[in-house]
């Protein structure tokens, strides 16, 4: 039994600083109840900390700061690669990706093609929500935030200093993703994301 632990404190020690492991990236050595106890053992030992039920961190170590843990994108996308899904972030965590809100979100949703479920990490959450094909079709990371978040602020509600920052964001986006992207987009959004496409066209 104690070999496992060892073949696995091996694998976990080739990894970086933050890098997420899950029950199954160990399977080859034992049995998924004979990994899950080994794993237990290394969070006792302190040479893992656990995240959630089932995944496992090694700890980045700051200078400064100490121990970092994984942040909620770094675990939503460490589960997105296990599962071969597509995640989109939705809501508050759109908005605050974008700077239009300082509120740094503790339960986050993300929309996936995935399993649906919770990932409880103590204070915070994170969500995946089973969504319709098109809302995961978008193909600019810049553009796919920015139709989360003004869905999430509602067409007679964003601001004129929103759309500003939105539009600054949209900029960078490379054309031909933009292009794609505006076609998901509801009608009032696209309108706001042409404006984009036409101040790069007068550059």
């Amino acid at each position: 039994m104690q070999s496992i632990d060892d073949e696995i404190l091996k694998k976990i020690k080739k990894a970086r600083g933050g890098s997420l492991f899950f029950v199954e990236d160990f399977l080859s050595l034992g049995s998924a109840k004979a990994v899950s106890k080994a794993l237990e053992r290394l969070v006792n030992t302190q040479e893992l900390h656990r995240v959630a039920r089932g995944i496992y961190s090694r700890l980045a170590v700051d200078p400064i700061l100490g121990l970092l843990k994984p942040s909620t994108e770094e675990i939503a996308e460490a589960i997105r690669r296990r599962d071969k899904a597509r995640i989109v972030p939705t809501g508050s965590l759109a908005l605050n990706a974008l700077g239009l809100s300082t509120q740094v979100p503790m339960n986050v949703v993300y929309y996936t093609d995935g399993s649906a479920r919770k990932i409880d990490l103590g204070k915070r959450t994170i969500v995946f929500k089973k969504t319709s094909p098109k809302n995961l079709a978008s193909i600019g990371k810049i553009s796919t935030l920015v139709i989360q978040a003004l869905k999430e602020i509602g067409k007679d509600m964003v601001t004129e200093n929103e759309i500003k920052i939105i539009l600054e964001h949209l900029r960078k986006e490379e054309p031909y993703r933009l292009e794609h992207d505006i076609k998901l987009a509801p009608e009032w959004i696209r309108v706001i994301m042409r404006k984009a496409l036409k101040s790069k066209d007068n550059d």
